[in-house]
């Protein structure tokens, strides 16, 4: 068997997939129905309460009717009910929603109506679950983490060049990063912010999006007779270019810059192969002042930016206090 299948394995990996494609489009379909279900019963409560044919009772008796006749089907309880209708009142006025929705799961939905406040937001993280496939837990940590208030508030700052090539590269780069995961003291240097983000690998990749596929840590380049160290690079997927992230424990400085453009020179001379674009790099620093980032900025003739860390969650409520003022001018 074992010589068979080096013979076909090509052959064989193309079924394979064929049939993994075909799961995954059944399972796409499924929930899509299930979604479409849980709108139509929430429409169909709202409008019997609405001609006062129904009160809460009748609700309650319909779950018992329910699990009497089907005993085996399972989240149509009094509770899940109210929630369906709820689901149903919250987008009903958003036509588009109404197919967005349906393309992530049910457990993200209710998250998402139940934890945040604005339809800006709710239309953010479900855009955000669909593009970044994340998972309950994933999702809940990005509510947690504030990801929507830091993403109106702060644009990523980044130089002319990088704007130039990579128009859409707010999409891809934050101005600020939570690291929470990271199992460090509270003092600690840059080889230890290194070695736990290379020791939570995975969580860094949810952090920074799920597009960047990691290259190395302290990768090597060699220019003349000398050696130099990236942090960590990756290959971001969507834009076919490498991305150099160089950690900073302290607050940006403008030298920084000079550091970074040397690193991006180099590997877009001896590493970036003809068919990709050329390299971006990211400064994560502790802090930054935006006006000293701004002008180090300027005269950047590489795709470069700064952004910020923290190695402990935000202040939600105050982001969102932040970002309301700035709605309300």
């Amino acid at each position: 068997m074992g010589d068979i299948e080096e013979i076909y394995k090509k052959d064989f990996l193309e079924v394979l997939n064929m049939i993994r494609k075909s799961q995954y489009n059944a399972l796409k379909t499924i929930n899509s129905e299930l979604i479409s279900l849980y709108w139509n019963i929430g429409k169909y409560i709202d409008e019997k309460i609405k001609k006062s044919d129904w009160g809460e009772s009748v609700v309650k008796h319909l779950a018992e009717y329910i699990f009497k006749k089907e005993p085996n089907l399972k989240g149509f309880s009094n509770r899940n009910l109210w929630r369906m209708n709820q689901f149903y009142l919250v987008y009903k006025n958003y036509p588009k929603l109404k197919i967005l929705v349906r393309e992530i799961s049910w457990t993200n939905n209710l998250l998402i109506f139940s934890r945040c406040e604005s339809i800006e937001e709710k239309i953010f993280y479900i855009n955000s679950c669909r593009n970044e496939k994340w998972s309950k837990r994933e999702l809940d940590r990005q509510i947690s983490s504030s990801l929507f208030e830091r993403t109106m508030l702060y644009g990523t700052q980044k130089s002319k060049k990088t704007e130039e090539i990579y128009p859409n590269s707010n999409k891809f780069f934050k101005d600020s990063y939570v690291f929470e995961f990271l199992d460090l003291k509270h003092e600690f240097n840059e080889n230890d912010l290194q070695n736990q983000l290379i020791n939570n690998l995975k969580n860094f990749i949810l952090e920074i999006g799920k597009d960047f596929a990691f290259v190395g840590e302290n990768y090597r380049l060699q220019v003349g007779n000398s050696d130099f160290f990236i942090d960590l690079l990756f290959f971001h997927r969507d834009l076919q270019c490498l991305v150099a992230f160089e950690l900073k424990m302290d607050k940006f400085k403008p030298e920084y810059i000079g550091q970074l453009n040397f690193y991006l020179e180099a590997l877009d001379k001896d590493v970036k192969k003809t068919n990709e674009n050329p390299s971006i790099g990211v400064l994560l620093c502790s802090d930054k002042d935006d006006t000293v980032v701004e002008y180090s900025l300027n005269r950047s003739l590489s795709p470069a930016m700064v952004s910020k860390y923290q190695t402990i969650m935000p202040e939600k409520k105050l982001l969102q206090d932040k970002y309301n003022e700035l709605l309300n001018g």
